[in-house]
């Protein structure tokens, strides 16, 4: 806002001090603090991705780890299936039998044993092992059709007894109630996660079997340890974090280092479910915090699969995320703190700098107020800035002198030239009302002159690529033959879109050259042929919802041909319809008018659409000027009033915003 002197003065309302103010300590106070808020923002994105990238790497790790067990364990059963002292030992179930032993020992497996294809035992390291044991899993059917294999499989408590009792012991974990786990009835997981491994082997006789070996991965501590020295080596994490490793059989804790109090190691404790659902029913690898038993770590799952390829259990890793997270918070305020103190010792400089600059300018700013409320004696007088600004009040104050030199000279001649300017203002504002007028027509005449060559040029131009394209298309469609059935679709719109463009050269020509298009002139009465134009336009007003009413009472004659007067009605009708999207009521009525004492008769086409203000009103008959911008050319309009002109009628149209539009069309009545 601007404050007004009681002279009648203009001044500014507000001062230069507090844009100078606002000029030292906007970049302090409001842009470095938010590119210090924009930085920390980008910074804690970073952090945490670098802490995602971490934890996936350490999974990565304790992948390969199991995937070396699975091969090393491969390798050392098919090694021993294949060795001299395996087949020395083959024919003595004594040797045999002292044989797994010592390779049981050295190998570090749990069991070990031979049977026939048929499942019967032959030597095991367990003594209770039982006579006859399952071959249906996919790594012992892959070792009987004599191809060695190794994987993960999952031993019901069953399975495991068959094999020792110490293992059916060693697998059986009471459950732990744990929060966000998905509810179970179960109290006890039984069944056993083992890395079995088979081989086939030759024994006497030339007898074939199947040597097989495995570890059981339930409380397997010395597995579960190893992963977590090797991926969190000492100091690889800042104080006060820790490391945990964990192996799941679906989602129950069956080896892991996370304590669920001092002491005690958190098996039997279950996943969240939302870590379930994503590992273990869609198959994906979490990466991201997770509330693991009683705090929060940085996690990565991954699901683990067995040797029929179903998702039986998870492999995690991750460390506990406090420490970064009171890091990340510790840098904030390290920030926040340095900024404030910046800050402090900077602003008290930066006022002291802006007030020797806005000291000086406020005492000119005032001198010139007291000259613009008269007083020309007013002066700056002498100032303590020795810059431009203070070279500046000199420099007013010298011409604040001549000023008051030439002030009396300047008021006799401003008297006199005062009287002269009215004089020759008056002519020249009556002259320049009658060029402006006459600038308008012609301008108006000479865009329409031109626009019409061009567009009958254009036009004429475009009739003869559309008789190509329609004569073409019908050779293609003889040429195939039979088979346009197959593209008839295709073929339909092509003759859609060239009739398309066609009616638009028409409508072009027809804008251009008005006069070729003319049709044979009749008499009619207007009510019959509007009503003919309901039909033509039934599917719109259907789709629409709009209702109809028709009001013929008009009974003089028109000169008018049938088919232009249909196509100015059919027009106006369209227009209605898209002006009321939402449905509504059209008003069609034919009544007898007079107007400057000659009769004729008035067709009145009335919506309860959007309307439009008077602005849009005054430019809708305008050539190509259209509200439609996808669907109307701008011609209909602009045609549709020629074609009345022509007949010596008018249209006009009377619209508000919100309140529909009426257009009334005059035609003088025929003699």
């Amino acid at each position: 806002m601007a404050e007004v002197e009681p002279a009648g003065v203009v001044r500014p309302a507000r001062s230069v001090r507090y844009r100078l103010l606002a000029i030292a300590l906007l970049p302090m106070l409001v842009i470095l603090p938010l590119l210090l808020g924009v930085t920390v923002y980008r910074w804690n994105e970073k952090f945490d991705a670098t802490l995602i990238s971490k934890v996936n790497g350490d999974l990565t790790i304790a992948h390969q780890y199991l995937a070396h067990i699975l091969d090393n364990t491969g390798e050392h059963v098919t090694a021993l299936g294949g060795s001299a002292r395996f087949r020395d030992a083959a024919d003595d179930p004594a040797a045999l039998k002292a044989l797994l032993d010592d390779a049981r020992a050295r190998l570090e497996l749990d069991f070990l044993y031979v049977m026939e294809p048929d499942g019967r035992l032959v030597a095991s390291v367990i003594t209770e092992t039982a006579d006859r044991l399952r071959t249906d899993w996919p790594v012992i059917q892959d070792a009987i059709a004599g191809k060695s294999a190794t994987g993960i499989d999952i031993f019901e408590n069953a399975d495991l007894e068959r094999l020792s009792s110490d293992l059916a012991a060693r697998a059986r974990l009471p459950l732990v109630p744990t929060p966000n786990a998905v509810p179970t009835e179960r109290q006890d997981e039984t069944r056993g996660m083992v890395v079995q491994s088979a081989s086939p082997v030759t024994l006497g006789g030339g007898r074939g079997a199947v040597l097989v070996g495995g570890i059981l991965l339930n409380q397997n501590l010395v597995f579960i340890d190893t992963i977590n020295d090797l991926v969190y080596r000492e100091a690889s994490l800042p104080e006060g974090s820790q490391g945990t490793a964990t192996l799941f059989l679906d989602d129950v804790r069956v080896s892991t280092n996370v304590r669920l109090f001092e002491g005690r190691r958190a098996l039997g404790t279950r996943v969240s479910s939302a870590v379930r659902a994503a590992v273990l029913d869609e198959g994906r690898t979490w990466l991201d915090s997770a509330f693991v038993v009683n705090d929060w770590y940085i996690s990565a799952y991954e699901p683990i699969v067995d040797s029929y390829g179903k998702r039986v259990g998870m492999l995690y890793v991750g460390f506990l995320e406090a420490p970064f997270t009171a890091a990340k918070y510790q840098t904030v305020l390290t920030i926040v703190a340095a900024f404030f103190a910046i800050t402090a010792a900077s602003v008290p400089i930066f006022l002291r700098w802006a007030r020797g600059i806005f000291k000086p300018l406020e005492r000119v700013d005032a001198t010139i107020a007291r000259v613009e409320s008269g007083d020309l004696g007013a002066r700056t007088g002498p100032v303590d800035s020795q810059d431009e600004i203070g070279r500046v009040a000199v420099h007013l104050d010298a011409l604040l002198d001549q000023l008051e030199r030439n002030d009396q000279q300047l008021r006799g001649w401003n008297e006199e030239l005062n009287a002269r300017v009215d004089e020759r203002t008056r002519e020249l504002q009556l002259a320049n009302r009658k060029l402006e007028a006459t600038t308008k027509q012609l301008i108006l005449s000479e865009k329409l002159a031109a626009i019409g060559e061009i567009t009958a040029g254009v036009a004429h131009e475009i009739n003869n690529p559309i008789a190509v394209m329609q004569g073409n298309l019908e050779v293609v469609r003889s040429v195939v033959g039979d088979r346009a059935e197959l593209a008839k679709v295709e073929f339909q719109l092509l003759d859609e879109q060239i009739q398309r463009i066609s009616q638009i050269v028409t409508k072009l020509l027809q804008f251009a050259k008005p006069e070729e298009f003319a049709g044979v002139i009749d008499r009619h009465a207007p009510g019959l042929a509007v009503a003919d134009c309901l039909p033509l336009v039934q599917h719109l007003l259907a789709r629409a919802d709009i209702s109809v009413t028709l009001d013929n009472t008009g009974a003089r004659q028109v000169l008018m041909n049938r088919t232009e007067l249909q196509q100015v009605v059919v027009n106006l009708v369209v227009n209605a319809i898209h002006a009321m999207p939402d449905g509504g009521r059209l008003t069609i009525k034919t009544h007898d008018s007079d107007r400057e004492g000659r009769p004729g008769v008035e067709i009145v086409v009335s919506d309860t659409g959007v309307g439009m203000d008077p602005e849009l009103a005054a430019k809708i008959f305008d050539p190509f000027f259209t509200t439609k911008r996808q669907e109307g050319t701008g011609l209909g309009l602009s045609i549709s009033q020629t074609l009345v002109r022509r007949q010596g009628g008018s249209i006009s149209l009377a619209s508000l915003p919100g309140e529909g539009a009426t257009f009334t069309v005059w035609l003088p009545e025929a003699e």
